[in-house]
């Protein structure tokens, strides 16, 4: 793989438990309590080795950690690898995509 592209956008759905956190519910105001909710971010490392990182608590995301279950892939997956730049604009626009559906989305 080309060592410009290594860039990774990934979703990590989360507990509905997220739902009870005020941090949370204050970020998604259109929350559609029947959807699920997701962890939207970017990693130079693959979306696996980000994910587990979050559980293990190697620069966590507090969200991520907590309330993560698993990965998304069909969420994703056909936009990676990118580069640094290209990571960093989809990522904003992955999260809006999905929380315009009603899904409560969290990118911290």
């Amino acid at each position: 793989m080309n060592a410009k592209f290594h860039h990774n956008v990934y979703v990590i759905q989360l507990k509905s438990s997220v739902m009870k956190d005020k941090k949370f519910l204050a970020e998604n105001p259109g929350l559609d309590s029947s959807l699920p909710c997701y962890y939207v971010g970017i990693t130079g490392l693959t979306p696996e080795e980000r994910f587990l990182n979050h559980k293990s608590g190697h620069k966590p995301s507090r969200i991520a950690k907590k309330y993560g279950m698993h990965l998304v892939p069909e969420l994703y997956e056909e936009l990676n690898p990118m580069t640094y730049e290209e990571a960093k604009n989809m990522e904003p626009e992955l999260a809006m995509r999905l929380r315009s559906k009603g899904h409560g989305i969290w990118q911290k």
